[in-house]
């Protein structure tokens, strides 16, 4: 038999070259412990605690949201719990100039980039009031289209790049926003341009029942990137220090004319994939939510500030305690909203002329109100 040419195509040989580069960066493993020092990013013991008392209020707020949905208190809700490190850490290495395109999932997100918490709430009933963004609170409202936001945050982007502006922009999806073609589209247009963009995608394992094994043939989904010639890493999406430090490294590559970076966090939630119905116990196994357990980015990181003596169960017990009164302070806020009327919705979708027909609708609808 003839040798085998050296330069011979090899069908199985082009994505395994791709695919072994992609191993899953970590620097705080399952006990709490530095393993990875030189990818350390250095956090203050200031920023350390403010990280960690995020990550427990926003533990809280699910907790709460999951209890007020049961309720008939609030409306659509995707549970957070398990994916803090993921979305805080990510969120704690912006500025306040930077902007955020979230996916339905990316509410605490926001919250800490200034949306008051009532309006979180008021959005998730579907009250207008929820959409009203206070000025310099530089977000857009949680997207329902998925993959959508990916589209938005490449024209984002490229906007703030043309106006010379020292700013990036995130956005964040989900394991099966990749399957869609506004994934593609989005960062290969951020790529084209090299426009400031960082593409967030949190690797949970499932899209609503579907596991990732069944989206794609792909090892991972960081390497979909390689494709649009972006910069992509795969990062522990448990590990708050990993997830900032490439976060960071991706935002200072942007503002420095390095253009889009993707990021794959490999992450689970622990909780259905929203409150409408969803049993992830239909598709998911008691042994695999365990095994994920193990490795809760609020367990991992509080084994490392306790050990740096910078956390401790009066401490966290604190955070637990305000996080209550803050979501009980808000929702009242959200209660007292004025009942939304359609002579409301006619009048802020028309601010400026109001057609004929549009109108006399306000008027009939202007008179049954005032009844």
């Amino acid at each position: 038999m003839a040798a085998k040419k050296a330069n011979a195509f090899d069908p199985e040989q082009s994505p395994r070259e791709i695919e072994d580069k992609f191993e899953m960066l970590q620097i705080l493993n399952e006990e709490g412990e530095i393993i990875n020092k030189e990818m350390d990013p250095g956090m203050s013991d200031e920023q350390l605690t403010e990280l960690m008392t995020r990550m427990v209020w926003t533990r809280i707020l699910d907790q709460r949201s999951i209890s007020l949905n049961r309720q008939g208190r609030l409306g659509f809700y995707a549970p957070t719990a398990g994916q803090e490190a993921s979305q805080l850490a990510s969120q704690f290495a912006l500025e306040s100039e930077d902007f955020i395109l979230p996916g339905y999932r990316d509410v605490p997100q926001i919250i800490f980039h200034g949306l008051p918490l009532e309006q979180a709430f008021l959005w998730s009933r579907g009250h207008f009031q929820g959409s009203d963004v206070p000025d310099g609170v530089n977000i857009f409202l949680p997207q329902i289209i998925i993959g959508a936001q990916y589209i938005q945050a490449a024209g984002v982007a490229l906007g703030k790049q043309k106006r010379g502006e020292k700013s990036v922009v995130i956005t964040y999806t989900g394991d099966g926003g990749t399957s869609q073609g506004d994934f593609y589209e989005g960062i290969n247009f951020a790529g084209a341009f090299n426009s400031p963009a960082i593409f967030v995608i949190q690797n949970n394992q499932y899209a609503i029942s579907t596991p990732r094994s069944l989206q794609t043939k792909a090892k991972t989904l960081a390497q979909k990137g390689i494709a649009a010639g972006i910069p992509s890493v795969l990062v522990d999406g448990m590990d708050p220090l990993a997830v900032y430090a490439v976060t960071k490294q991706a935002r200072e590559r942007a503002l420095n004319g390095g253009g889009p970076t993707l990021i794959e966090t490999m992450c689970y939630r622990y909780g259905p994939h929203t409150m409408a119905g969803d049993d992830p116990t239909r598709y998911r196994t008691s042994e695999t939510d365990s095994e994920w357990e193990k490795r809760d980015p609020l367990i991992r990181f509080r084994k490392y500030l306790e050990a740096k003596g910078l956390w401790n169960e009066e401490k966290e017990n604190e955070v637990i305690e305000r996080a209550k009164e803050e979501i009980k302070a808000a929702i009242k806020k959200a209660d007292a909203a004025p009942k939304q009327k359609v002579s409301d919705f006619l009048n802020i979708m028309y601010r400026g002329e109001m057609p004929q027909n549009v109108k006399e609708q306000l008027d009939i609808y202007t008179e049954k109100e005032s009844k």
